[in-house]
Protein backbone atom coordinates (compact mmCIF):
# COMPACT_ATOMS: atom_id res chain seq x y z
CA UNK A 1 0.00 0.00 0.00
CA UNK A 2 1.38 3.62 -1.00
CA UNK A 3 0.09 6.12 1.06
CA UNK A 4 -0.74 9.89 -0.86
CA UNK A 5 -1.86 12.81 0.32
CA UNK A 6 -3.91 14.30 -2.63
CA UNK A 7 -5.78 17.64 -2.59
CA UNK A 8 -5.31 17.61 1.17
CA UNK A 9 -6.68 13.87 1.57
CA UNK A 10 -4.59 11.18 2.61
CA UNK A 11 -5.53 8.18 0.39
CA UNK A 12 -3.93 4.21 0.50
CA UNK A 13 -3.71 2.85 -2.57
CA UNK A 14 -2.49 -0.98 -3.97
CA UNK A 15 -0.37 -0.36 -7.08
CA UNK A 16 3.12 -0.57 -8.05
CA UNK A 17 5.37 1.83 -6.91
CA UNK A 18 6.02 2.60 -10.58
CA UNK A 19 2.83 3.16 -11.66
CA UNK A 20 2.35 7.00 -13.13
CA UNK A 21 0.61 9.25 -10.87
CA UNK A 22 -1.57 10.06 -13.40
CA UNK A 23 -3.19 6.39 -14.00
CA UNK A 24 -3.19 6.55 -9.85
CA UNK A 25 -5.22 9.48 -9.26
CA UNK A 26 -7.43 8.79 -12.76
CA UNK A 27 -8.42 5.23 -12.33
CA UNK A 28 -7.36 4.31 -8.75
CA UNK A 29 -8.81 8.02 -7.05
CA UNK A 30 -11.66 8.80 -10.04
CA UNK A 31 -10.14 12.12 -10.73
CA UNK A 32 -10.69 12.98 -14.29
CA UNK A 33 -9.33 16.42 -14.51
CA UNK A 34 -5.85 15.26 -14.80
CA UNK A 35 -5.70 14.00 -19.04
CA UNK A 36 -3.22 11.76 -20.61
CA UNK A 37 -1.79 13.34 -23.59
CA UNK A 38 1.18 12.17 -25.19
CA UNK A 39 2.29 9.81 -21.99
CA UNK A 40 5.54 10.92 -22.54
CA UNK A 41 6.02 13.90 -20.75
CA UNK A 42 5.77 16.20 -23.80
CA UNK A 43 2.61 18.07 -23.81
CA UNK A 44 1.88 18.96 -20.69
CA UNK A 45 -2.05 17.72 -20.27
CA UNK A 46 -1.46 15.36 -17.27
CA UNK A 47 0.54 18.59 -15.08
CA UNK A 48 -0.42 18.62 -10.97
CA UNK A 49 1.64 19.92 -8.44
CA UNK A 50 4.10 17.76 -6.14
CA UNK A 51 5.02 19.53 -3.39
CA UNK A 52 3.79 22.93 -5.05
CA UNK A 53 5.60 22.36 -8.16
CA UNK A 54 4.23 21.57 -11.25
CA UNK A 55 5.39 18.49 -12.59
CA UNK A 56 3.95 15.88 -15.19
CA UNK A 57 2.22 12.72 -13.82
CA UNK A 58 2.22 10.69 -16.92
CA UNK A 59 5.74 9.79 -16.24
CA UNK A 60 6.53 10.47 -12.58
CA UNK A 61 6.04 7.13 -10.54
CA UNK A 62 3.66 7.16 -7.69
CA UNK A 63 6.27 6.04 -5.33
CA UNK A 64 8.00 9.60 -6.08
CA UNK A 65 4.99 11.31 -4.04
CA UNK A 66 4.94 9.09 -0.85
CA UNK A 67 5.25 11.72 1.88
CA UNK A 68 4.55 14.65 -0.82
CA UNK A 69 1.29 16.85 -1.65
CA UNK A 70 -0.06 16.28 -4.63
CA UNK A 71 -2.65 19.11 -5.78
CA UNK A 72 -4.57 18.31 -8.87
CA UNK A 73 -6.92 20.82 -10.86
CA UNK A 74 -9.80 19.14 -8.69
CA UNK A 75 -7.72 20.69 -5.54
CA UNK A 76 -7.27 23.97 -6.91
CA UNK A 77 -10.72 25.38 -5.98
CA UNK A 78 -11.64 26.58 -2.33
CA UNK A 79 -13.48 24.46 -0.44
CA UNK A 80 -16.65 26.62 -0.84
CA UNK A 81 -16.09 26.25 -4.74
CA UNK A 82 -14.71 29.51 -5.26
CA UNK A 83 -12.69 29.33 -8.32
CA UNK A 84 -9.07 30.79 -8.16
CA UNK A 85 -8.08 34.14 -10.02
CA UNK A 86 -6.73 32.03 -12.86
CA UNK A 87 -9.81 29.92 -13.31
CA UNK A 88 -11.63 33.39 -13.01
CA UNK A 89 -9.09 34.61 -15.60
CA UNK A 90 -9.62 30.94 -17.98
CA UNK A 91 -13.33 31.83 -18.09
CA UNK A 92 -13.24 35.70 -18.37
CA UNK A 93 -11.05 35.75 -21.30
CA UNK A 94 -12.79 32.29 -23.37
CA UNK A 95 -9.38 30.72 -22.63
CA UNK A 96 -10.61 27.00 -23.92
CA UNK A 97 -11.27 26.18 -27.55
CA UNK A 98 -11.53 21.84 -27.50
CA UNK A 99 -10.58 22.50 -23.36
CA UNK A 100 -8.45 19.26 -23.07
CA UNK A 101 -5.51 20.45 -22.11
CA UNK A 102 -7.05 23.38 -20.27
CA UNK A 103 -6.74 21.45 -16.92
CA UNK A 104 -2.51 20.67 -17.05
CA UNK A 105 -2.17 24.89 -18.59
CA UNK A 106 -4.18 25.74 -15.58
CA UNK A 107 -1.62 24.00 -13.13
CA UNK A 108 1.16 25.65 -14.89
CA UNK A 109 0.25 28.86 -14.29
CA UNK A 110 -1.06 28.63 -11.08
CA UNK A 111 2.34 27.82 -10.48
CA UNK A 112 3.94 30.41 -12.34
CA UNK A 113 1.68 33.18 -10.68
CA UNK A 114 2.90 31.53 -6.79
CA UNK A 115 6.14 31.95 -7.78
CA UNK A 116 5.82 34.83 -9.77
CA UNK A 117 2.97 37.47 -9.15
CA UNK A 118 3.61 39.75 -12.02
CA UNK A 119 5.62 37.79 -15.09
CA UNK A 120 6.44 39.30 -17.72
CA UNK A 121 5.36 38.08 -21.78
CA UNK A 122 8.99 36.17 -21.76
CA UNK A 123 8.84 34.32 -18.45
CA UNK A 124 5.01 33.32 -18.93
CA UNK A 125 6.25 31.73 -22.08
CA UNK A 126 9.11 30.23 -20.55
CA UNK A 127 6.67 28.63 -17.91
CA UNK A 128 4.15 27.56 -20.29
CA UNK A 129 6.35 26.18 -22.68
CA UNK A 130 6.11 22.25 -21.97
CA UNK A 131 1.98 22.93 -22.10
CA UNK A 132 0.85 22.47 -25.72
CA UNK A 133 -2.48 23.58 -27.21
CA UNK A 134 -3.29 22.20 -30.38
CA UNK A 135 -6.17 24.44 -30.56
CA UNK A 136 -3.16 27.50 -30.79
CA UNK A 137 -4.91 29.55 -27.68
CA UNK A 138 -1.63 30.53 -26.96
CA UNK A 139 -2.56 34.27 -26.97
CA UNK A 140 -5.30 34.14 -25.17
CA UNK A 141 -3.43 31.68 -22.55
CA UNK A 142 -1.30 34.67 -22.18
CA UNK A 143 -3.78 36.94 -21.47
CA UNK A 144 -5.62 35.09 -19.28
CA UNK A 145 -3.04 34.59 -17.25
CA UNK A 146 -1.80 38.67 -17.28
CA UNK A 147 -5.22 38.98 -16.23
CA UNK A 148 -5.18 36.88 -13.25
CA UNK A 149 -1.57 38.43 -12.17
CA UNK A 150 -3.95 42.09 -12.07
CA UNK A 151 -6.47 40.51 -10.07
CA UNK A 152 -4.46 38.59 -7.77
CA UNK A 153 -1.98 41.70 -7.13
CA UNK A 154 -5.37 44.12 -6.78
CA UNK A 155 -6.59 41.57 -4.33
CA UNK A 156 -3.22 41.75 -2.67
CA UNK A 157 -3.19 45.40 -2.28
CA UNK A 158 -6.69 45.56 -1.05
CA UNK A 159 -5.90 43.02 1.88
Amino acid sequence: MIKLNVNGTTQEVDVDPNTPILWVVRENLKMSGTKFGCGIAQCGACTVHLDGKPIRSCSTPVSAAEGKAITTIEGLAAEDGTLTNVQQAWISEQVPQCGYCQSGQIMSATALLRDNPSPSDEQIDAAMKGNICRCGTYPRIRKAIKVAAGAKTASTEEA
